[in-house]
């Protein structure tokens, strides 16, 4: 565990030297939530109308909420960077090394989903207050709980990005996986919550990873509740097995295959 400390401080480090790239990129979160929030507060003609439930408060929440989690990752960078690794061959160095493939990933990249997280928190609840003059009520140990779910979520959303990545071992570019991935994320997680879908879709985004990854977290933020709770921790633990399992079977297949003089 000490060697991916080093990768994950040795990131974070390095990401701290370009806090201007970070702060310039955040600005299309900004504009997002923007736009969001006129969105619904045009929806929400009267602010004490519920729309399935959902006040409008409760919606620029949820959306704010989404954004933070899944814009931290920076998915299409990391997405591509696996894909041109494997690609061009130069994931073959990797394979002697004292460390997992999946694990040096994952840490090379938390250093700078934590500062992006971190950051994204501090303006998604700026822009929140503003917008809404207050944030949902919540004690301590709930508050707790919420965050180790966020933290889950990005886990699982991460080691999805990695299977997307390492795709490119079967089909040579997996960046158009990424795409449909990023785009049922968006539409089925972020822009709406489960209850705005017919019933006949809604099991489905129960079992999908969107449930994990963006709408559980989410609907903890806006109406936490302990049943409601248990039952996320518990899909995203079940989620975290599963993806982590998905991407060292797909590494371990795409190294039988890997011709290390070629590429």
């Amino acid at each position: 565990m000490r060697k991916y400390t080093v990768i994950y401080m040795a990131n974070l480090m390095s990401n701290l030297q370009y806090m201007a790239n970070i702060i310039i990129n955040s600005l299309g979160f900004i504009v997002h939530i923007f736009i969001f929030f006129h969105v619904w507060n045009y929806i929400y003609e009267n602010p004490a109308e519920l729309i399935y439930g959902f006040s409008k408060t409760q919606m620029v929440w949820y959306v704010t909420i989404t954004e933070i989690i899944f814009c931290s990752v920076a998915g299409r960078r990391m997405v591509r960077t696996i894909c041109n690794e494997v690609r061009s061959g130069n994931v073959a160095y990797n394979i002697n090394k004292p460390y997992s493939y999946v694990g040096y990933i994952m840490f090379s990249n938390l250093g700078e989903v934590t500062i992006r997280l971190v950051f994204y928190v501090m303006i998604g609840l700026g822009l929140g207050i503003t917008f809404l003059g207050s944030i949902p009520t919540i004690t301590i140990i709930e508050g707790i709980v919420i965050a180790i779910s966020w933290i889950l979520s990005i886990i699982i959303n991460m080691l999805f990005l990695t299977f997307i990545g390492l795709l490119a071992f079967i089909m040579e570019d997996s960046n158009p996986m990424y795409w449909l991935y990023s785009k049922m994320q968006l539409i089925f997680g972020i822009v709406f919550p489960l209850e705005f879908f017919p019933t006949a879709i809604q099991p489905i985004i129960k079992i999908s990873p969107i449930f994990v990854t963006s709408y559980g977290p989410a609907k903890l933020f806006i109406d936490f509740n302990w049943r409601f709770a248990i039952i996320v921790i518990l899909a995203q633990i079940a989620y975290l097995l599963i993806s982590l399992g998905l991407c060292k079977l797909m590494y371990m297949k795409g190294v039988k295959k890997l011709n290390v003089n070629g590429g």
